[in-house]
């Protein structure tokens, strides 16, 4: 896995090379064993390399046979045997054996619609020397990411955005309409990042920078088409073929690779099908219910896998905590995203590669939300106004907390109004009032483009499709790019793949989710491999006890020490944060994820401002 970096125009004269260089070391993380540059007046890339295929040969920029194209891309293009054969009976030379300058041949004969021949996960950025045109994509699902920003009539971009802060001029400015959003959805959610003037290219989409403007184009939708015809078996064998193909390609021969491996289907799924020979798992130290390690190492070892683990500590957690919000370039406030650090630090000690499952939980539905369609049935089939006053009795007349209180809320509710994802923090009403310059924007304003799209469908179809659309892209993969790669690990995710995709797409929802069960048909296929105790457990994922750690009296002041300071106080009402630190503690309410997305916004802030 690499790191990319550059600029249009020779604006620096004499200074390029030391830009350039500025802005590679700053991800040198991403790609330490080569450093690669091209230089004129017309563009700049800058290439950090982390070496897996062809290492004599693979290094970059890449060119075509006459230089007229130049390529910078980070990830791998899993079908890049098939086009590699194809490109050369119709004539094309190839002067590396690196799976990536397939793309320059295959814009050669396709232009943009190359992204159609695709297979993998990439970003790349390609310049057309003939046509003084940038051309730069990111995969189908947003599995590796791409920044840029327009300064001074120049395209400027990034792997991460810590790269383009280092280019000259960059001005850092606050986006408090990101900040804003992320307090619901607890991560950056919006093209606009958490930098006013830097942007990310969202999943499935490509741009064009050309006379001095940016012009972006989605090339592909992960849209679902049920096939009510379908059995579960015909769905189960397609998808057993789908995954073992796929698991093939992403092994590319490589001997460097393991897996992470929690004790849920998706990685023991992945385990199993593979020829991974190490697997790695984090548990914490504070209960049985937050260590998953013991179930993976029994599936290790019934596999016959070597097994590596780790417990972590509160101490270690919170002391990583601030390097972790650095790393991630904007707040992510999912707690798992330090599990996910340490398991990196113990899977780099033995691999340069790593499996992991992410993918059929929004592709199958294996999120328990994904059942409150299910649940709240009865609900509405009751006509529109009366479930609306049913909501307004519970929320005004019975106490929080009560049970039931919130099921009349939400049954009060389109699947539009209360479905942000599969994490909700606050809403609008809670953060206008904890914020000292709310914006009056909605969350519904980022997902209802999405809810849109899929009116023809069921809610638990359209839940997963705003999953796939939003937290897939900037929680999920955010985590499993940033982090690893923080440690020169790559990760790499079979599961997530657009073959894979084209089978979930035609399961029905009474195959993914029912009152009991989710991802139904994953879980089928998954019975064939794996012993059924471990196919059918309840996804846990890596849980993490922050709700434990700030009822404690170290940790809960570490955090109020924050809430009280002079970051705190420039957006936000303290006095509410503060507030609730307290109810938590007291046990009243379980307060921890709200007071985690502050916190660690607070601690991103101090990082980069």
């Amino acid at each position: 896995m690499c790191g990319l970096c550059g600029f249009t125009g020779n604006q620096f004269n004499d200074e390029q090379n030391t830009v350039i260089n500025q802005m590679t070391d700053a991800i040198k993380h991403r790609g330490p064993d080569s450093l690669g540059i091209h230089a004129d007046d017309e563009v700049t890339l800058g290439f950090r390399r982390l070496a897996f295929m062809d290492l004599e040969g693979g290094g970059q920029p890449l060119y075509n046979e006459d230089k007229t194209l130049a390529l910078v891309c980070k990830g791998e293009i899993y079908n890049h045997d098939q086009l590699r054969q194809d490109l050369q009976a119709k004539g094309h030379v190839f002067s590396t054996q690196s799976d990536v300058e397939v793309l320059l041949h295959l814009y050669e004969e396709h232009g943009v619609q190359l992204l159609d021949h695709l297979r993998g996960m990439f970003a790349f950025v390609l310049y057309d020397f003939a046509n003084q045109q940038l051309f730069a994509a990111r995969d189908h699902f947003g599995i590796k990411p791409l920044y840029y920003t327009v300064l001074d009539g120049q395209f400027v971009f990034g792997s991460e955005i810590k790269a383009i802060l280092q280019y000259p001029g960059m001005p850092k400015q606050l986006n408090e309409l990101a900040l804003e959003q992320y307090l619901t959805f607890q991560f950056s959610v919006l093209p606009e990042t958490f930098f006013k003037g830097i942007f990310k290219l969202l999943p499935a989409h490509y741009l064009l920078f050309k006379n001095g403007e940016v012009t972006t184009h989605e090339y592909w939708d992960a849209m679902f088409t049920p096939d009510e015809n379908a059995t579960l078996e015909e769905l189960a064998d397609e998808l057993e073929r789908a995954a073992t193909i796929s698991v093939n390609r992403h092994e590319l021969n490589d001997k460097c690779i393991g897996s992470f491996l929690s004790s849920g289907v998706d990685s023991s799924y992945i385990v199993a099908t593979s020829n991974v020979q190490k697997t790695f798992t984090v548990g914490f130290d504070t209960g049985s219910h937050y260590n998953e390690t013991t179930y993976a190492k029994a599936l290790s070892d019934e596999l016959g896998i070597e097994h590596h683990s780790k417990l972590i500590s509160a101490d270690e957690y919170f002391a990583a905590l601030p390097g972790i919000q650095y790393h991630t370039d904007e707040p992510l406030a999912d707690p798992a995203v330090m599990a996910l650090h340490f398991v990196s630090v113990v899977a780099r000690e033995h691999v340069r590669c790593v499996f992991s499952g992410e993918g059929p939980d929004e592709f199958f539905g294996g999120y328990h939300i994904y059942r409150e369609p299910i649940s709240l049935r009865h609900l509405t089939h009751l006509p529109k106004p009366l479930r609306k006053c049913l909501a307004w009795l519970a929320r005004n007349l019975l106490p929080v907390g009560m049970k039931g209180r919130d099921f009349f809320i939400r049954g009060g509710m389109t699947v539009e109004e209360r479905f942000v994802g599969n994490a909700k923090i606050f809403d609008d009403h809670e953060r206008r009032k904890l914020l000292l310059r709310p914006t009056g924007a909605s969350y519904t304003d980022v997902t209802a483009p999405y809810f849109a799209r899929v009116q023809h469908l069921d809610d638990i179809t359209k839940m997963q499709y705003v999953d796939i659309k939003l937290w897939l892209d900037g929680d999920i993969l955010q985590g499993a790019d940033k982090v690893p790669m923080s440690h020169s690990l790559e990760v790499r995710t079979p599961l997530l793949d657009k073959e894979i995709f084209a089978v979930a797409a035609k399961v029905p929802a009474k195959y993914r989710v029912s009152k009991t069960e989710t991802k139904i048909v994953f879980r089928r296929a998954a019975q064939r491999k794996l012993p059924e105790s471990v196919a059918q457990k309840r996804k846990l994922g890596f849980p993490v006890p922050i709700r434990v750690w700030l009822r404690e009296d170290k940790y809960a002041a570490m955090v109020q020490a924050e809430f009280e300071g002079d970051t705190a106080r420039q957006y936000f009402d303290t006095a509410a944060l503060v507030k609730l630190i307290a109810q938590h503690r007291a046990g009243k309410f379980d307060h921890s994820r709200k007071i985690w997305t502050v916190y660690t916004f607070l601690l991103w802030h101090r990082a980069y401002f």
